[in-house]
């Protein structure tokens, strides 16, 4: 989604802040720096192992 600070990126990246509040702030990250990105990762299928069960997970439904 590119540069964090980017306008068309500022609903996701407030939206960030709030659901990160407790360490985005934390000094690690440069927010000026238009390399610090928003990666959008969309997954389509995954595998769970939960206590000895193993759940295939299909995202695309």
């Amino acid at each position: 989604m590119g540069y964090f600070g980017k306008n068309e990126n500022k609903a996701v990246a407030d939206k960030m802040r709030e659901v990160f509040s407790e360490w985005i702030d934390n000094g690690h990250n440069n927010f000026e720096d238009e390399n610090t990105c928003i990666l959008r990762i969309d997954l389509t299928d995954g595998v769970l192992c939960s206590h000895g069960t193993r759940y295939e997970i299909d995202f695309t439904e």
